[in-house]
């Protein structure tokens, strides 16, 4: 491998300034194209027109240039024309077939397909399957690779190049060479929201982005392995290899909170995807408005598994048996079902296991076709209109309002919590007298809107809506940080993949709810997906190797099965301990890490949040909340360890471990608390504090 170029014969360096040249000219003809379509005579109506407008807008906005972004990052020297067609010329549904030229054997990859005026392809888009010897091809083996080029960009500029000679002669045993560039790009400061990582993505991150749709993935990662990144790039391969059908069904990503949702945004739109819907579990379940909050105990029984159970018996029970007869009037005629044949419905239907809803509208469907049995046994010929009618007669109208009456969930929900003996009759055998009594509203609430409901009775409520009817499933999900979900929460979320898949991200170390998460296994059977494939990462990108390494003696008291993440970065990091009298010294801090490139956080307990505040704001300091976007101006924000997750800096103040250990309703919940504030610096940690260090540091 060699070291980066700046020269060479020839000029190589200018040459592919020249593509990247001609690259974005090629791009911004795609997208005058696109913008120069004219509709009005190819669509039959208005509908059409709309659809097709929306569909030509997503396309000009996809074709967009982003003149700090690298439009592309490597290139790949055949030895062989490659095996591909022009399916990246008409962007995106398998595999390329360039022409078998000498020419065609030298392919770019970037973030996004392009392509000349004669349609053939300048850069090959990343997720092409011609594009994987990039990330996956090594000395022991090429798959067919002469030479793998990596570039170093500076603001959207070609800076430097880097080849990697596959096809040399050598031992395959012998590791390479860690990349110059590729470690540039891993350590590059970070200011702003969260960025792709297509140049960087390794071998085994490649494997979990190109798994298949029909299967669910889970992957455990420690900070920094880039768990997040690697789900959000499947996402987009997925959308790239099964466009039709997932621009059908439905793609979703799920974050624990809107501030990392913020962070993580723009990472998607950067790789030309602009449908991804992103939520919390809290927006998938508002059917309410939540204004309450429970106490730990009470969350934990709510979000107990069993609470499926008490909320299925607790609807069913409202199916009664049939003890009158229907009679139906049609003219002179009258048509009589008797009661034990209404019982056979009922019981039929219930055998069926079908939606509550749903078995309530075809019950009066089976007593009108009983009656249309009748009339035609007496020599009448009655169609489907007289079924129809028969079905909304009165008569059965009111039978059927009596024994399968219509049953609101969110009401179905409040009496369970209010009402003591209708929790007791349903809840029996499956909670205890003391659950039972955890969960039970200490006053009573008049209707579904004055309730203070609270996140977990929104979840409940979900649950009683699906019973009731089917919730809609989507194509593909992305849950994130999935360890801090409670059992009833993943059987949300798994509603909403049912007849889909998903992607599971997580870190068992990282479990900062009273309902963490304890196993895998146990988390994806309440999902749906039991036979999901768990991955494991445990190369460390984002943490230096001393702020990792210090983090990682929690692991034993937070999560002993959990190997350390190795970091596979040189660059050590800086870290330090260091003992401060007050809160001027832990602005010093911050101000010390803002004389470095790239984004600072100051993270601390959350009871500490306002008097940090306002220290920065007496010192004259600028800073952000989590959320919003850092500039080259304003590269401070002021972080509560509970919004912590999920968010990195290059540079990381952690105030206070003690008080972020004693901010949790419990050590262990604490200590991992900690463990997340310690592995948000990407470049270096400095720890302030002026009471002693929780003991389990060491």
């Amino acid at each position: 491998m060699s070291t980066p170029s700046t020269q060479a014969d020839d000029d190589p360096l200018a040459r592919e300034r020249s593509h990247l040249s001609a690259s974005r000219t090629a791009l911004r003809a795609m997208r005058e194209d696109a913008e120069s379509l004219d509709i009005r005579d190819v669509t039959a109506n208005w509908v059409n027109a709309q659809i097709l407008e929306r569909q030509i807008g997503e396309r000009i906005k996809a074709l967009a240039d982003l003149s700090d972004t690298p439009l592309f990052f490597g290139r790949l020297d055949y030895l062989h024309a490659p095996g591909v067609d022009r399916a990246d010329r008409a962007e995106g549904a398998g595999g390329e077939r360039p022409r078998p030229e000498a020419a065609d054997r030298k392919l770019y990859i970037g973030r996004r397909h392009v392509h000349d005026g004669d349609g053939d392809p300048m850069v090959i888009d990343w997720r092409a399957p011609v594009s994987q010897p990039f990330y996956r091809a090594s000395k022991k083996d090429p798959m067919d690779v002469g030479l793998r080029r990596r570039f170093g960009y500076t603001r959207g500029d070609i800076t430097a190049y880097e080849d990697e000679h596959l096809s040399d002669p050598g031992d395959p045993s012998v590791t390479a060479a860690t990349s110059k560039l590729l470690q540039q790009e891993i350590e590059r400061p970070r200011v702003g929201p969260m960025r792709d990582i297509v140049a960087t993505i390794q071998p085994e991150q490649d494997e979990i982005v190109r798994s298949g749709l029909g299967g669910t993935v889970c992957v455990q990662g420690g900070p920094g392995t880039g768990k997040t990144a690697v789900g959000l790039h499947r996402v987009a391969y997925l959308l790239y290899a099964h466009r039709e059908r997932l621009a059908r069904t439905g793609t979703l990503v799920i974050g624990p909170n809107k501030s990392f949702l913020q962070y993580i945004e723009q990472v998607l739109p950067a790789l030309g995807e602009l449908t991804v819907r992103q939520a919390t579990v809290d927006d998938l379940v508002a059917r309410v408005e939540v204004r309450g909050a429970d106490d730990a105990a009470a969350a934990v029984v709510k979000g107990d598994a069993r609470m499926a159970q008490v909320l299925r018996r607790a609807l069913y029970a409202h199916v009664g048996t049939p003890d009158e007869p229907v009679v139906v009037v049609r003219g002179s005629r009258r048509w009589r079902v008797p009661a034990y044949e209404l019982q056979q419905m009922v019981g039929e239907l219930l055998d069926r296991d079908i939606r509550y809803g749903a078995a309530r509208d075809a019950l009066p469907q089976r007593i009108a076709h009983a009656v249309l049995v009748q009339m035609e046994r007496s020599g009448e010929a009655p169609d489907d209109r007289v079924q129809d009618a028969v079905a909304r007669d009165s008569a059965v109208k009111a039978a059927v309002k009596q024994v399968w009456p219509a049953v609101d969930p969110a009401k179905l929900v409040l009496r369970l919590l209010t009402d003591a003996e209708f929790l007791a009759a349903h809840a029996q055998g499956v909670l205890s007298e003391e659950e039972q009594k955890t969960i039970l509203w200490a006053k009573p609430v008049r209707s579904v809107k004055s309730a203070r409901w609270s996140a977990a009775d929104a979840v409940l409520i979900d649950e009683a809506t699906d019973l009731v009817e089917r919730t809609h499933s989507l194509g593909h999900v992305v849950l994130d940080e999935a360890q801090d979900l409670s059992p009833m929460q993943y059987r949300a979320v798994g509603r909403r993949c049912t007849t889909g898949s998903a992607t599971v991200l997580g870190d068992l170390a990282q479990g900062t709810t009273p309902w963490a998460t304890r196993s895998w296994e146990e988390a994806l059977a309440h999902l749906g997906k039991a036979d999901a494939v768990i991955e494991e990462l445990t190369a460390g990108f984002r943490v230096p190797t001393d702020v990792i390494t210090y983090a990682s003696r929690l692991l034993p008291h937070i999560a002993p099965g959990l190997a350390p993440v190795a970091s596979v970065r040189e660059n050590p990091g800086f870290f330090e301990l260091r003992p401060v009298s007050g809160d001027a010294e832990v602005v010093a801090a911050c101000e010390e890490s803002l004389r470095h490139e790239g984004s600072t956080g100051l993270i601390a307990a959350d009871a500490r949040i306002p008097a940090l505040a306002e220290a920065l704001t007496a010192a004259g300091v600028a800073h952000l909340s989590p959320g919003e976007e850092t500039t080259a101006q304003n590269r401070l924000t002021l972080v509560p360890a509970s919004l912590a997750k999920g968010l990195e800096y290059d540079y990381v103040v952690l105030d206070e471990p003690r008080a972020v250990v004693d901010g949790e309703p419990d050590e262990r919940t604490g200590l991992r608390r900690l463990y997340v504030a310690l592995t948000r610096a990407v470049s270096g940690l400095t720890v302030t504090h002026t009471t002693a260090l929780p003991a389990e540091l060491g």
